[in-house]
């Protein structure tokens, strides 16, 4: 039998076992899921029966920029008690640590690798026993650049965002701009840096939507197509982060902003990229 993707996703969200111990369960097992669990809990892959059929929304978002390097992580747990406690912080911060040392290209290779003689793995499992709650690294992302890396952490640890601007010069004007740019990501939420970037599947689903709003609307099927690309222009004016209305001055364009600290600082300022960390998003 075919072992896929989705199954051996299923059995991991059943389970917390890692990725490779699931695929091998289920090839053992000819892909019955009931019996790949049962293989997993003799072999003491699997977590703890009580916890496995629980969500973790809980959790933290850590940063770390050194050297124009980024790092940003997202661990889970089940309670926000847990989420503050000193062993899930400190596992948390071990998850940083090895992902800023380490780069591994996801979470699966990132559980393998060690740790003070461990794997992160086998710490995760450590901190699930001391804690007695489900625990996930949920992601992460790694940023290398000869620009500016700023991060930003709400109150609470539960947002959290890293952003790269290219050519800036040092100066305390782009650190400003940064930071104000990184508070916008958190509370805007935004899709992309422009409108460009905004995905062609994302774009065709919102014009659908809009297609049939249009008709249900009982506009003529003449100009449905026209009211759509009115909407989804609409839509990336609130969801694409250049064409938002800036937080700080309401009267302009983030885009605005940046080109006028551009101007100042005599710099070719660049929104490369970013990442929006939520717990539970």
């Amino acid at each position: 039998m075919e072992i896929t993707a989705s199954m051996v996703k299923e059995l991991r969200d059943k389970t917390g076992a890692g990725m490779m111990d699931c695929k091998k369960a289920l090839a053992e097992t000819d892909g019955d899921m009931q019996q790949a669990i049962e293989y997993l809990r003799k072999k003491g892959a699997a977590t703890a029966e009580k916890r496995a059929d629980r969500s973790a929304d809980e959790g933290v978002v850590m940063t770390d920029i050194e050297n124009g390097s980024g790092v940003i992580v997202e661990v889970n747990c089940e309670t926000d008690f847990v989420a503050r406690s000193d062993d899930f912080l400190a596992f948390a911060k071990r998850v940083l640590d090895v992902v800023k040392n380490e780069k591994p290209q996801d979470v699966d290779a990132l559980l393998k690798l060690q740790s003070d003689s461990l794997t992160l793995e086998d710490h995760l499992k450590e901190t699930v026993g001391k804690i007695g709650e489900k625990i996930e690294v949920n992601r992460f992302s790694t940023f290398k650049t000869d620009g500016v890396l700023i991060d930003y952490i709400h109150p609470g640890a539960k947002l959290g965002v890293m952003l790269e601007i290219n050519g800036p010069s040092a100066s305390d004007d782009v650190a400003k701009l940064g930071k104000d740019l990184a508070m916008q990501i958190a509370a805007m939420n935004p899709v992309a840096i422009d409108r460009e970037s905004v995905p062609q599947d994302v774009r065709e689903k919102e014009l659908e939507i809009y297609r049939q709003q249009a008709l249900e609307q009982g506009k003529p099927e003449n100009i449905v197509d026209k009211i759509a690309e009115g909407r989804l222009n609409k839509y990336f004016q609130e969801f694409t982060l250049l064409e938002q209305t800036f937080l700080r001055d309401t009267t302009k364009t983030v885009k605005e902003q940046v080109d006028e600290v551009a101007k100042s600082t005599d710099a070719d300022l660049k929104v490369a990229r970013f990442e929006r960390f939520q717990v539970g998003g």
